[in-house]
């Protein structure tokens, strides 16, 4: 058990309802969280020297202790039952201010990832518990199943979406989640829906009139992609994505994005390809032992 690699996947916000805002300022919504196999790629290596956590590379724009990664290897060290460190290698993907969960993925990827190699024994629900100290997503992608979230997406329920082809796009710009959420035009009283209607999509992401209007390039974007369906924006964006029967159809689309932004041709997966990689690398220990 000194090393361990697992990809590092982004989410989307199937849809994102705003349905209040709460004294403290934290807004109530509900959303449904599916996973897709666009992923970073992070290894793992225990090292002898005690306490020592190294990242390569480290991230432009992002001091080293600032680093989701970083910080989540902090929040396990009092946990471990050996005394070893971690070098942390990632080959970056995901883009950033995209609103598909890179940095989230990232700390929970860092979180489970650990949790095997430094022996802390420590059940999901405790992993998450310390993974929403870094931000409201991590306990998802600690968790590893799509899900109906509700509250201030702290309130998960499992739920099977259906598992489409997408096309991913990020336009040439990136979203501070934190303006959109602070921004007097942001819709906050959208009726709380079921279960039930969640799983028919039968939502829309409040935060796209805003982002649309602050962002030229989101509108771009969205405008182009709409032509081809039902375009709907991830989080608090930037990036947009249309569903497909047939990954043909996607990739027929993805030929014609213009060459200024990003574009991915991905699946939904309901169970984080993470949790699928360390499944087998248990077992692969299991096996070896």
């Amino acid at each position: 058990m000194t090393s361990l690699a697992l990809p590092s996947p982004a989410k989307l916000n199937l849809f994102l309802h705003i349905t209040g805002q709460r004294e403290d300022g934290y807004h109530e919504l509900q959303t449904v969280f599916q996973f897709i196999d666009v992923a970073d790629h992070m290894h793992f290596s225990v090292t002898d020297s005690d306490s020592l956590i190294s990242l390569s590379p480290e991230i432009p724009g992002v001091p080293f202790e600032h680093n989701l990664i970083v910080k989540a290897a902090r929040l396990l060290e009092p946990y471990r039952s050996n005394n070893t460190g971690i070098h942390i290698e990632i080959d970056k993907c995901l883009p950033m201010g995209g609103g598909i969960g890179g940095g989230s993925s990232n700390a929970a990827t860092t979180l489970l990832a650990l949790n095997q190699l430094w022996q802390c024994h420590l059940p999901l629900e405790t992993l998450a518990a310390l993974g929403k100290q870094l931000g409201a997503d991590v306990p998802i992608f600690v968790f590893g199943h799509s899900a109906f979230a509700e509250g201030i997406g702290e309130k998960l329920s499992k739920v099977e979406p259906e598992t489409p082809f997408y096309l991913l796009l990020k336009p040439n710009c990136e979203v501070p989640t934190g303006q959109i959420f602070t921004d007097k035009y942001l819709t906050r009283d959208t009726p709380a829906i079921r279960i039930s209607h969640a799983l028919k999509l039968e939502g829309h992401n409040d935060c796209l009139e805003v982002v649309r209007r602050l962002y030229s390039e989101v509108d771009e974007a969205f405008l182009w992609l709409q032509q081809f369906g039902d375009a709907k924006l991830t989080g608090t964006g930037a990036c947009l994505f249309l569903a497909f029967d047939s990954i043909d159809e996607a990739n027929r689309v993805k030929a014609a994005v213009p060459d200024k932004w990003q574009a991915w041709v991905c699946r939904g997966c309901n169970t984080s390809p993470t949790h699928n990689a360390l499944n087998q690398w248990i077992a692969s220990q299991h096996t070896e032992c």
